[in-house]
Formats: structure tokens, sequence, C-alpha cells
């Protein structure tokens, strides 16, 4: 089987060991090895944190393996209302669009189409579905998450693609019938603002394909927009899609915002939902009928791919969703039920200590041996992100417990 694709690339010229990336990765997904830093890509949900927290930008987002935009005949560019927060609010969204036009896109189709057709389905699949909470399948990295650390929730997602992936189809789908166009003559793609997204298109969850067929980062975009912003100020033809709901999707509280419900929970940043799915494995988080989880802080506009600082940019969008709030959409050209997923979650099973099970049950028993004689403070100095990852290194022959510094200096009398 081919290894999975990984968005995120480590310059290891960059990397001087600080271990600022093994403190903050939510998966314990990276280690620090002869002062440098390793990941493990099956641990790993791309969630872009060790991107936000080095201070040497030795983390980057990277696309591979899409084809060339130059390659198709017609081009159309996704975009996603997180590049409006980007800029200030003087500068209107119909600017932005034709700027990113004027990049080279024969078309233009904003997600906020998929986001009011996703949340048109949640509302009527939430009256339906006994078993609550529903969480959103919005993020990517929170399903890599749950497949990893939360495998027994799978059956809460809401079992329906992303408003990426749906606006992806019907973006293709209007070009074909506009212009006459083939599937394979059009290329579609996304201004993404994180690394989990970009491992989506090519690793969809819940169908076979996805529909886009490209992905670029919002932080390269963001250069070429400036470029045309003056030029393009003056263009008017360049359609723009008014919905205040669809908008506020690209901050957290916003899915919950446009279903009108009341119960509902929304949870930016990691750790903190980590720690939210840790109370609802426990059964702890009632009558709550929505969890909206995002990985990054603020939502999706603090993706480690964007420009703006998250907190500017969340007040940014609060100010168009409210600037464009009475926009109602109308019938949708494809019935929600399209994007349904297909194929089902499995969980996911990150480096075992064995495949052999009872061989496993023998290294689990080392590994619960070794972390006694270890002094269980966590400093991250032998280059694991806690004690207990330590010990299973160990026990892995991946580390030697002489790398310890603390053992080492009360050996030393120190």
């Amino acid at each position: 089987m081919a290894s999975r694709y990984h968005p995120i690339s480590l310059h290891l010229d960059k990397c001087i060991g600080c271990t600022n990336c093994i403190k903050r990765c939510p998966t314990q997904a990276i280690r620090v090895k002869n002062e440098k830093a390793k990941i493990i890509k099956d641990k790993c949900i791309e969630c872009g944190m060790c991107i936000t927290v080095c201070p040497y930008y030795a983390f980057q987002g990277v696309v591979r393996g899409f084809k060339g935009v130059s390659s198709f005949p017609y081009k159309i560019g996704l975009v996603d209302p997180i590049i409006f927060s980007q800029f200030n609010t003087d500068i209107m969204p119909e600017q932005i669009l034709g700027a990113i036009r004027a990049c080279g896109c024969d078309d233009l189709y904003e997600v906020s189409r998929g986001s009011d057709l996703i949340t048109a389905f949640t509302r009527k699949y939430l009256t339906l579905q006994k078993k609550q909470p529903i969480i959103s399948s919005s993020c990517p990295a929170i399903i890599r998450l749950i497949q990893l650390r939360f495998p027994e929730l799978i059956h809460h997602i809401l079992p329906i693609d992303s408003p990426v992936e749906v606006s992806a189809y019907l973006a293709r789908q209007e070009a074909m019938e506009k212009h006459h166009l083939k599937a394979h003559e059009i290329g579609v793609f996304y201004f993404t603002p994180c690394p989990a997204r970009i491992a989506s298109f090519i690793d969809p969850v819940g169908t076979k394909q996805s529909h886009v067929d490209m992905a670029v980062p919002i932080k390269s975009l963001y250069i070429l927009i400036n470029q045309h912003l003056k030029s393009a100020s003056g263009k008017s033809s360049t359609h723009f899609y008014p919905s205040g709901k669809g908008i506020e999707w690209a901050r957290v509280g916003g899915q919950c915002k446009a279903l009108e419900i009341d119960e509902y929970l929304a949870v930016d940043g990691i750790e903190n939902v980590i720690e939210l799915l840790e109370e609802m494995e426990y059964g702890k988080i009632r009558n709550v009928k929505f969890l909206e989880c995002q990985a990054c802080t603020n939502g999706c506009i603090g993706g480690s791919l964007n420009v703006e600082n998250s907190y500017i940019a969340k007040n940014r969008i609060r100010i168009l969703g409210s600037r464009y709030a009475a926009f109602e959409p109308g019938a949708f050209p494809v019935p929600a039920e399209k994007f349904i997923f297909t194929e089902p979650i499995h969980p996911l099973h990150a480096t075992k200590l064995d495949k052999d099970l009872s061989k496993a049950i023998d290294k689990l028993e080392m590994v619960e041996d070794t972390l006694e004689g270890l002094p269980g403070i966590d400093c991250g100095a032998c280059g694991a992100p806690s004690c207990r990852a330590f010990a299973e290194d160990i026990v892995q022959g991946y580390a030697e417990r002489e790398e310890c510094v603390v053992l080492l200096k009360q050996r030393c009398g120190r």
C-alpha cells in the first residue's frame, strides 16, 4: 500500500531542535533527535500546529501530487470567504474577486454556496437523527483526530461532504452546462487556509474521489491579490454571492449561527476540541444537538496558511456577515443527498507497539515498567513530548534511557 500523502514539510536546515513543536503537537506526532525534529506521519492529523508555533519556520505546508493549473483549458477558482477576512472591510468582496480573477481564473465559485446547501441539509438531519450530538464534518483535521483518538465517536460525524467539495462539484457542473465543456477540461482549484484540507483532496474521507484538482495556499494568493487590487478595483462585473450566513462559516460559531438553533457547542483550538471530545466520550455532553469543532483557533480563519491575525480576521468576518445578513439562498441546483458520504469512515491506528497482539501486550508491560523509572515531569528535553512517549520509544528501540536529561543530572549529582 502506498504511504499516505503528507502536506507538511520539515526543512532540517532551519530546525534547531528547540522542542516547541513536540510540546504543542496534539497527537504527539513529533520527536526531536540529534537536534532535529521528525514527523511521525501515522500520528499526524495535519492540523498545522507545528507550522504555527515554530519560531524558525522549519515546518511549511506543501502542495504536491496535483495536476498543474495551466494544464486545464478552463480554470475555476474556489473562493472561500476566509480570503475576504485577509483584507480591510473597506475593500469590497467584488474587488477581491476581481483581483483573483485577474490572476488567471476563467471563472470563480464561492464556497459560501456549498455552506448554505449543507446548512439546509443539517437542519433537516438534526430533526431526524436521534443519536446526538452530531459533529460537523467540515474540518478534515477534526475528522482525522476522531479516527485516530476517538473512533467510537465516528458515527456522530455529520455524513455529508465539506462545503469545499460541494462547491467544487457545483462549479464544474455549472461550467459544463454553460460552456459545453467536458469534465476533464475543467480544472477546479481551491485557495486553502490549512494543510489538512490539502491532504483531504488526495485522501478523501467518506467519498472515493475529491472534486478538487489543486490547492493553492492563501499565503501565496494574498501576494497576487495585492498586486491586482488596484487595477481590479473598478471592475463591477465580477459576481458576488452575498450570503451572510455562508460567509460566517469562516469563523468558529458560524455554522451554528447559520443553523439557528440553541442546543449547540462551538469549540476552536485543537486542545480544546480534544478536551470536549473526551467529555463526550464519557457521556458528559448532554442536551446538545450539534458540535462545531474547529482545529484552528477562531476557526478556519486561524489556519496556518493564512496571513492575517485570526482575531482581526474573525472581526472582519463578523462585520461582513452582518452586512449581508438579510440574504436568503434560493433553490439549490443539486439536492444535498448527492453529497452524502458513500464510503464508511474507518478508525485509524497509529504505529502500534507490535503487530502481534501477545507481543504488543508484553511491550505494554515493558512501557509501564520503564515509565516507573522516569521522572514523570514531561519536560520534553529528551526529544519526546512526554515521559510515556519516551518510554514507548525506549521499548521500541528508538531511544535510550540515558537520553533523559533529568536522570543524567541525578546521576551526576547535580
